[in-house]
């Protein structure tokens, strides 16, 4: 809801707070090959190619619906380092927005550094030609790509699929058109129709010209009449029956009118959700708050899969996470959206909003400088990541030379120190020539220091000597890439001690 106000600004500093149950990710419900082709449905799971179950567990990277036409952040970085931070923090899917503009001719990204080589392969390229790029190395890093169509042009959100100048005939001819672009590559496994639809759309009206859920009917069937493996993401409405809820985020007309497609098992339905950062919401200042926030996601959306009905994604969530509320809020959501290591695949889906900093209303996984990662913000989130999927890239492509040598490096820097206690993060970075499937991080505080949390990475303390290990989805560290881990300890004054880095 109140899309307008997610606009593209620097983004405001994070709140320093501990994360809740955030001490990393175990994987034991899930096999470590699921993931390969491409995917469908059985009630309320995604199923590989193989019938095992699979968990979306992802970010957002926008910036082709606006009129920079291309991804943010490529002014300051090379797309492939982003794409290997984000294997490396454990996300496994990229769910790109895009605006149809991108579709004309004459259409170029603008804002990319190709200074000291950064970049290089995406020079003279269009937009479709750098998200070819985009898509094809994700694929070879195992991260899944969905794709959606955010908006029908550059300028803004829109409450229906279609305006004046971008009519329905327009829309579905580009979905049809990005459908046969990417047939044959299952690292695209989806499309998302349209984001946010909001009033005057409706569900299940009956007008054609605004009921969303026959629009989304006709555009999912024109897809899968081109591409029959795709899913078909369907986000909900603001409004049903009088209930009003986020833009998109309103899926209580499912149950009623549930999305009917000529391809079977391919509706995943789409939730968004977000905190008082985004927009006040009158269940915020319920005196139950926040016991009172599953009844409501259960309402509109979280019934889907606690009937068996489809699966649900709640394809967009953030905030800054400035307010005690909006922590609570984060922390109640995260545990509704269900445990990995409790449940496994049988939970929720989710891309988290977003991996940009430059999001005025929630900021991003990424600190303002490009580099750096939030992770109070991140760590969060580590109870509900997932496996990564098999590599859908060229067996034949230079990624990784082989017969290198591994080396790794590691610094640590204090984000926060109160006295009593203090944050701090480690950022190790792989300096060898060959990947590392695994890293261990080594270091002496001069004092009485204790870890106290720490997320990202497993841990022991001997005395005043700590020995951290990557968690099971950091350890793969492409050349040049890097992965990072945050803690909190007590007490605070015990400086920046030296760090080793051993590589596995």
């Amino acid at each position: 809801m109140f899309r307008s106000l997610r606009r593209a600004l620097c983004a405001v500093a994070t709140a320093l707070l501990l994360p809740l149950g955030t001490v990393g990710l175990q994987s034991a419900h899930a096999a470590e090959t699921a993931g390969a082709g491409y995917w469908h449905t059985s009630g309320r799971q995604i199923l590989d190619e193989s019938g095992q179950p699979v968990r979306i567990a992802g970010i957002n990277w926008f910036g082709f619906e606006t009129s920079n036409n291309v991804v943010h952040g490529l002014w300051s970085r090379d797309y492939k380092s982003m794409i290997d931070q984000m294997k490396s923090l454990g996300y496994n899917t990229l769910r790109i927005p895009y605006s149809d503009d991108i579709f004309k001719s004459g259409t170029v990204p603008n804002s990319i550094d190709f200074s000291s080589g950064k970049n290089a392969d995406l020079q003279g390229l269009n937009s479709l030609g750098v998200l070819d790029r985009i898509v094809s190395y994700a694929g070879q890093d195992g991260l899944k790509v969905i794709l959606d169509r955010h908006r029908p042009d550059s300028g803004g959100q829109s409450a229906l699929w279609y305006t004046s100048a971008v009519p329905e005939s327009t829309w579905i001819a580009n979905l049809k058109a990005l459908a046969t672009r990417y047939q044959g590559q299952d690292t695209v496994v989806g499309i998302d129709l349209h984001n946010e639809p909001h009033d005057p759309a409706c569900w299940g009206c009956g007008d054609t010209a605004t009921d969303w859920r026959l629009a989304a009917q006709r555009a999912g069937n024109a897809v899968l009449g081109v591409n029959p493996d795709l899913l078909i993401f369907v986000e909900g409405v603001q409004t049903f029956n009088g209930v009003s809820g986020w833009w998109g985020g309103n899926l209580m007309g499912v149950a009623q009118y549930p999305v009917q497609l000529n391809v079977a098992n391919r509706v995943v339905y789409s939730a968004h959700d977000y905190a008082t950062s985004v927009a006040q919401q009158s269940w915020f200042s319920d005196p139950s708050f926040p016991a009172n926030m599953p009844g409501i996601w259960d309402k509109y959306w979280g019934y889907i899969f606690k009937q068996n009905i489809a699966p649900v994604w709640v394809g967009e969530f953030g905030t800054t996470l400035q307010s005690t509320v909006d922590q609570k809020w984060l922390a109640a959501l995260v545990s509704y959206l269900r445990p990995t290591s409790t449940y496994g695949a049988d939970s929720f889906h989710w891309t988290f909003w977003s991996w940009n900093p430059n999001s005025g209303d929630t900021g991003g996984i990424l600190k303002d400088d490009w580099q750096t990662v939030d992770t109070v913000k991140d760590g969060y989130l580590a109870s509900v990541k997932a496996p990564g999927f098999p590599s859908s890239g060229d067996p034949g492509d230079p990624g990784d030379p082989g017969g290198g040598t591994a080396a790794c490096t590691a610094s640590y820097s204090v984000s926060s120190d109160w006295g009593s206690g203090f944050n701090a993060e480690v950022k190790v970075t792989n300096s060898g020539s060959t990947a590392l499937s695994s890293w261990k991080v080594t270091w002496t505080w001069p004092g009485s220091q204790k870890v106290t949390s720490l997320w990202n990475a497993s841990y022991t303390q001997t005395g005043s000597t700590v020995t951290a290990t990557n968690a099971s989805h950091n350890g793969a560290v492409a050349v040049g890439g890097s992965a990072s881990f945050g803690f909190g300890g007590a007490p605070g004054g015990g400086g920046v001690p030296a760090v080793s880095c051993t590589a596995g």
